[in-house]
């Protein structure tokens, strides 16, 4: 599983449908991600340079980027930041794996 961090703004046009319709996000965005094959692990309104975080979990990397896909075309949200977090247990694996590679690898200017 690939925890997927990530914050942005609402667009102009959302904040101004909000006003004119004040709405709880989460269930959209939770029905989105479900729909690309993930679920959402905690959504958060923030203030400061972003007006949003939402913390998912997906499978595949196809599928959180389809969901991100979505909700940047759709005109609702802008600024998409996503951070990729990776638990230490993977990483430990990644580094036992990359130790093998390394015996094998050529840095540039060698």
């Amino acid at each position: 599983m690939t925890i997927y961090i990530t914050r942005g703004n609402y667009s102009e046009h959302a904040f101004h449908g909000m006003l004119e319709h004040p709405e709880d996000r989460h269930e959209q965005v939770a029905k989105l991600i479900k729909a690309a094959g993930g679920k959402v692990l905690a959504h958060y309104i923030t203030m400061g340079q972003y007006d949003f975080e939402v913390i998912s979990e997906f499978d595949d990397t196809i599928d959180g980027l389809s969901s991100l896909l979505v909700a940047a075309g759709t005109g609702g949200v802008t600024n998409l930041n996503t951070t990729i977090a990776v638990t230490t247990t993977d990483v430990k694996k990644a580094e036992e794996k990359a130790r093998k590679l390394a015996a094998s690898f050529k840095p540039a200017g060698s």
